[in-house]
């Protein structure tokens, strides 16, 4: 094997995912390895691509949004992708806030009913 080139094992290692997720983002066409047989082999391109996939998937980027934006580098160069990305991620960054502002909601009232009940066990 290339030293330039991971085999489906060290992939799955290198980024701790299961072989069902890389091939389910070969499936989806996320990523394309090299075939040779039934041997799959990851070039730095793909290494490239997975780490983009896993920290879309942390930011909360649909696999599908991530598809589209890969694709578009192929397609239409990496300053469309960027005036996407910066879209995107505005986007996402008003759904990340909202969120938050709904956990911290949700945290704010479990808190008050705890204390309530924590009241009513101090004083029967």
């Amino acid at each position: 094997m290339s030293e330039d080139r991971l085999s489906f094992k060290e992939m799955c290692a290198k980024f701790d995912v299961t072989p069902r997720t890389l091939r389910h983002y070969e499936y989806i066409e996320l990523l394309t390895p090299e075939k040779e047989g039934r041997s799959r082999f990851y070039t730095p391109r793909e290494v490239a691509r997975m780490v983009l996939i896993l920290r879309g998937r942390r930011f909360g980027f649909s696999l599908e949004e991530i598809r589209q934006w890969l694709e578009v580098y192929e397609t239409k160069g990496s300053t469309v992708q960027l005036e996407i990305w910066v879209q995107n991620a505005t986007r996402q960054i008003g759904e990340l806030i909202r969120q938050r502002d709904e956990l911290d909601q949700s945290i704010a009232e479990l808190k008050k009913l705890r204390d309530e009940a924590q009241e009513q066990l101090r004083n029967p």
